[in-house]
């Protein structure tokens, strides 16, 4: 019984992570080839990203900035000019934020 469960852990796993639907965000900040830093626009229709907002085990940790930003989770929020855009969802981000009010960082990067 114990190696059926040996043998079913790593595939249950596999399942799961990949029927999520979810982006993977590396380690130094990079989803879809983006670095997800700088300005952001949120938008209601078609976005660069669609993002749930949590409260707690996010994958990204976000400081809203008004100046420079230069590290991953530094966003600046625009009308135009935007870096990147997101759209707030509810089912089925691909990833999830959390807004803090310093140190923001990916928090649950992909494992590469």
């Amino acid at each position: 019984m114990k190696k059926l469960l040996v043998l079913a852990l790593p595939l249950t796993l596999l399942l799961c992570s990949s029927s999520s639907g979810r982006e993977c965000i590396t380690k130094d900040g990079y989803c879809k080839g983006i670095l997800l830093c700088g300005d952001v626009k949120i938008v209601s229709g078609s976005a660069d990203f669609r993002v749930r907002v949590v409260e707690s085990f996010p994958d990204l940790k976000v400081e809203v900035k008004t100046g420079s930003t230069r590290k991953p989770g530094e966003w600046r929020f625009v009308g135009s000019g935007e870096d990147f855009t997101i759209r707030i969802v509810e089912p089925s981000p691909d990833f999830t934020i959390k807004f803090v009010n310093s140190f923001p960082c990916v928090e649950r990067p992909c494992n590469d």
